[in-house]
């Protein structure tokens, strides 16, 4: 099972940028953490590196129902959407909840994920 979802397309890095997070936004989901991977390795290491964004996504409702199922569940939250450029082109990529949280045996927290899952993947794709 892969661990992510991703779509490559043909649109300037900041556009895609600013089209995932409205696709985000249309499925209930804010953003609460933004890290410039590209900026951070410069300023800290003097690395270069690709433009890198890691989104930190949560929609509040499942959230919610993911920390009632399963209390440490927070560790693994919020779920991250990553917006890179390679070769020219833009990749996003969507962690797959329901991928990460099979180290959890939790039926309820599973249907949770799934539905999570279903949301950043449509969002993936409208892209």
């Amino acid at each position: 099972m892969a661990y992510y979802f991703s779509k490559t397309v043909d649109l300037p890095f900041q556009s895609a940028v600013d089209k995932t997070i409205a696709a985000l936004k249309a499925r209930g989901f804010g953003v609460l953490t933004r890290i410039d991977v590209q900026s951070t390795l410069r300023e800290k290491i003097g690395a270069e590196f690709r433009p890198y964004i890691i989104l930190g996504a949560c929609n509040p409702k499942m959230a919610h129902e993911a920390l009632k199922a399963e209390d440490k569940i927070g560790t693994m939250l919020p779920c991250n959407v990553v917006i890179q450029e390679i070769d020219g082109r833009t990749e996003v990529a969507a962690v797959d909840p329901l991928a990460s949280m099979q180290a959890v045996p939790n039926k309820s927290l599973a249907t949770i994920a799934a539905k999570v899952g279903d949301q950043l993947k449509a969002a993936v794709e409208e892209i």
